[in-house]
C-alpha cells in the first residue's frame, strides 16, 4: 500500500458506527472534530487508544480522523477502537499480528446485540408473576 494515501475504514459495537480515516501527518487523533484528549471518559480514552499505542513509532507519522454515531459511551469507543484498527492494518499490513496476538477484537467486530423484549413481558427474560392466593 502507499503510504501517501488515505484510508477508509468502519467499525461497529452495538448501535454504534465508526468511520475512520488514516493518513500521512503529525499523529494528531480527532473524534467527531474534537482531539483525543477531550474525547469521553478516561477508560473510553484508554481503549480508543489502544491500537496507536500498540503501533509505536508508526502513531506519530500519521493523522486519524474519526466519525462515531449512535450507540452509548462504551459502544461508540470500542467502534472507533475497532475502525482505528482496520485503518492501521490497511496502512501498514505489519501490525496485523501484533493486533491478533494483543486482542482479537481489535480487528474481528463483537457481534453481540440486545436481546429483544418479548410480547406481554416488561423486558426481554422477564416472566410473568404468578400468584397462589
Amino acid at each position: 500500500m502507499k503510504k501517501s494515501n488515505a484510508v477508509h475504514k468502519s467499525g461497529k459495537r452495538k448501535r454504534s458506527i465508526a468511520r475512520a480515516t488514516v493518513k500521512k501527518g503529525q499523529g494528531k487523533v480527532k473524534i467527531n472534530g474534537v482531539f483525543l484528549d477531550n474525547f469521553g471518559n478516561d477508560v473510553s480514552r484508554l481503549r480508543i487508544q489502544e491500537p496507536l499505542i500498540l503501533a509505536g513509532e508508526l502513531a506519530k507519522k500519521i493523522n486519524v480522523g474519526v466519525s462515531v454515531r449512535g450507540g452509548g459511551v462504551n459502544g461508540q469507543a470500542d467502534a472507533i477502537r475497532l475502525a482505528i484498527a482496520r485503518a492501521l492494518v490497511e496502512y501498514d499490513n505489519k501490525l496485523k499480528k501484533v493486533f491478533e496476538d494483543y486482542d482479537r477484537l481489535l480487528l474481528v467486530a463483537d457481534i453481540r446485540r440486545k436481546e429483544v423484549c418479548k410480547p406481554n413481558i416488561s423486558k426481554a427474560r422477564a416472566k410473568r408473576q404468578k400468584s397462589y392466593r
